[in-house]
């Protein structure tokens, strides 16, 4: 019907931030589509795409593929960005979205084995892999920002790449429990300043090499 964009709109347009004289608080709305055959451009997904602050686009394949939560990063959009974010994250994070979006362009030709790609191409997909199992997440299990920002960094500057991808939610469990025995003191200054100074990358620095040199992760027979 012709009228579907202001019934949306009006609907959506009850989320809001209220005013300390009006008692304050705000009102979150998520509205939840189920696409049809995955396509997202039909008529109902793309008039509320317009109307909202971005989207989280869920994909069955990645779900029955174990990629939990199933979210395919290149139709998921949030135009409210990195003023979202914390620093650190912000930092860790800033070309991620990008650099998976890329990652699964490219591991359709993965599937026909890696030997024809050039270097630069076979590092990209073995990257894509490792960070795609950093970021699988058991349902019930959140973890701080420190946390996250902590194993995002040591993904993202390539100490995880030489773990073997069946073992680094194993590297990631463990690491992170290292973390929280051994150098409390430098994530608690992580989630206090929640920013990647010199200080915390440096004690980051050596916390992975000190843990990758007491612990192997070779791959399993």
């Amino acid at each position: 019907p012709g009228d579907v964009f202001y019934l949306h709109s009006r609907l959506l347009e009850r989320a809001s931030r209220m005013s300390d004289a009006l008692g304050g608080g705000s009102l979150t709305s998520l509205p939840i589509i189920e696409t049809q055959a995955g396509d997202i451009s039909a008529y109902i997904p793309t008039n509320v795409i317009s109307i909202t602050d971005g989207q989280i686009y869920l994909e069955s394949d990645l779900f029955y593929a174990g990629v939990r939560p199933a979210i395919n990063t290149g139709l998921s959009v949030s135009r409210v960005g990195g003023a979202a974010q914390v620093k650190g994250m912000k930092k860790v994070a800033g070309s991620l979205r990008l650099d998976m979006a890329n990652y699964r362009s490219l591991a359709a030709f993965a599937q026909f084995g890696t030997s024809d790609l050039d270097a630069s191409t076979r590092k990209q997909i073995e990257r894509g892999r490792v960070m795609t199992e950093v970021l699988k997440q058991p349902q019930y299990s959140p973890l701080p920002v420190s946390e996250q920002i902590a194993i995002l960094w040591a993904g993202s500057e390539g100490h995880i790449d030489d773990v073997p991808v069946e073992r680094v939610r194993e590297f990631e469990a463990k690491f992170l429990d290292t973390l929280r025995t051994s150098y409390s003191d430098l994530l608690g200054k992580l989630q206090n300043e929640k920013a990647l100074s010199d200080e915390i990358v440096e004690g980051l620095t050596k916390a992975v090499k000190e843990f990758k040199a007491t612990n192997s992760f070779a791959a399993e027979a």
